[in-house]
């Protein structure tokens, strides 16, 4: 019996650490529960973030929201996302925890702000200057970083395959943007994958 104790103790603790882990399909990770924001930190602001009917949303003053759980250095990054009319927001990835905008990547989500530059561009490196997903419809975005090499897909469209010369952000958080005020955008099925550094 003295055996016995100590190796239903091992299992008992494999079987909780089996549960704690997160969803794991082909090596994608679930970011969101859809019902909380355990594992999310706003940078200011955070009542700008709420969960609404399975969706993280932005909705008020400008705020940050970074997934704390692990970083991205190669990596994947997908969600389905839905934006007002006239809002502004991002995919922010290798992006550095800190106030007002972070220093890092950004896919950029907007169908009709003000900003000509729209959804599936690589802020401030490449430009997508049509709509491809018009306001309060929902569509995909994801993001692959691999070295300098960053591709963008829109509803599974390649749409920005960059490879970023300076290699300005190599390591960081991956976050979601709100705006600004009057902005409103809902995120959905958020999935995070690492990648090897020589894939």
């Amino acid at each position: 019996m003295k055996t016995l104790f100590p190796a239903l103790a091992l299992c008992g603790v494999a079987l909780l650490a089996l549960a704690a882990a997160p969803a794991d399909n082909d090596g994608w990770i679930s970011m969101f529960d859809g019902k909380t924001l355990n594992g999310w930190k706003a940078n200011q602001n955070p009542e700008s973030w709420t969960v609404r009917d399975g969706t993280i949303t932005g909705d008020g003053e400008i705020s940050h929201l970074f997934w704390m759980e692990r970083e991205c250095e190669n990596c994947e990054f997908k969600a389905e996302v839905k934006i007002s009319h006239g809002g502004n927001s991002g995919m922010y990835f290798r992006t550095a925890f800190g106030p007002g905008f972070p220093k890092g990547y950004e896919a950029q989500v907007n169908s009709s702000h003000t900003d000509p530059v729209r959804t599936g561009s690589l802020y401030g490196f490449y430009k997508i200057l049509d709509t491809l997903i018009p306001d309060d419809t929902w569509g995909s975005q994801h993001i692959i970083a691999q070295g300098n090499h960053i591709i963008i897909r829109v509803n599974d469209k390649v749409v920005t395959d960059y490879v970023e010369s300076t290699n300005r952000y190599t390591k960081g958080y991956l976050a979601l943007q709100q705006h600004n005020k009057g902005s409103v955008v809902q995120f959905r099925n958020l999935m995070f994958k690492p990648l090897p550094s020589g894939k």
